[in-house]
């Protein structure tokens, strides 16, 4: 079976290799200040999500601070291009001209070929769709939106905040919009059977236009979230390795092969992990993937 990964993507658009920079954007969320909800989704942790990306300083600083993580694993003196990732909280939440100021300057950086930001479904109105586009005729901008899951019930769950129309509207925006899209799902959320998780894959298999990429991550429950209460009170099944291996292979199968497969697993922060600690061993659970990957 093949896919097309990220990196294999990135490489062939880019004219060669090129590195991720989490970034902050200041940005919150409306399902943590009252205007959709309080407290956020449940699996959330207090970084919203993007627990390795750079403090919130000026955006220059930032860029620099993400580089050294990069670079310091690299031969000193190489040069390297980046792709400026914006993935903690809802990043178009807020002053639609301070973000457009604040992601200009982040492309102004040479060295920064690209932009992804991660939001929400609910937070993509005409404004920020133009600025969206708008960025877009500089450089490269992909749009994350985190639907996790089309079932109302684990949805409301979860307390997600919107329903599955609301993502259908803003996926067509998007892609009408001339925009990159990637849609985050969620695989072994509390509630849902392997038929459920297989149910959301193959509506975004079907959507058109044929989605661009998507991220299948591995529930993490991390330590000072409302998921990690519920599962310390009332445990709920988790995905053994073998498992989940065995279900992103079926998903795989189901998925258009134009589809780019920007994530396999996912890193839960190993100070919060409080479930599953197979998925610590990242390298341990890529390679079983690949294994079985290669055998379907």
């Amino acid at each position: 079976m093949n896919y097309i990964s990220a990196s294999q993507y990135w490489k062939e658009k880019f004219g060669g290799k090129v590195y991720k920079l989490s970034l902050s954007s200041g940005c919150t969320c409306p399902n943590r200040d009252g205007k959709v909800g309080i407290g956020g989704c449940t699996f959330c942790s207090e970084g919203g999500s993007g627990d390795f990306a750079a403090p919130f300083l000026p955006i220059k600083k930032q860029i620099d601070q993400a580089k050294r993580l990069v670079d310091h694993k690299f031969p000193k003196g190489e040069q390297h291009r980046y792709l400026a990732y914006f993935q903690s909280f809802t990043n178009t939440y807020g002053d639609p001209v301070r973000l457009e100021r604040l992601y200009r300057e982040t492309l102004e950086e040479e060295e920064i070929v690209g932009l992804f930001i991660g939001t929400r479904p609910d937070c993509l109105g005409p404004e920020m769709l133009a600025m969206l586009k708008r960025l877009n005729q500089i450089k490269p901008v992909s749009v994350e939106l985190g639907l996790q899951t089309i079932h109302d019930k684990t949805a409301r769950r979860i307390n997600r905040g919107y329903g599955l129309l609301v993502f259908e509207k803003a996926y067509g925006d998007l892609m009408g919009a001339g925009l990159e899209v990637l849609v985050h799902v969620i695989l072994g959320l509390p509630g849902e059977t392997e038929e459920d998780m297989l149910e959301t894959v193959r509506y975004l298999a079907a959507l058109s236009p044929t989605l661009p990429g998507i991220k299948l991550q591995l529930l993490h429950v991390l330590k000072g979230t409302r998921l990690a209460e519920e599962y310390v009170s009332e445990p709920f099944p988790i995905l053994g390795m073998e498992e989940y291996v065995d279900l992103i292979v079926n998903c795989l199968r189901i998925l258009p092969s134009a589809t780019v497969i920007h994530r396999l697993t996912g890193d839960g922060p190993k100070r919060l992990l409080l479930a599953p600690m197979w998925s610590a061993d990242k390298k341990r659970v890529m390679n079983l993937i690949r294994k079985k990957v290669e055998e379907a």
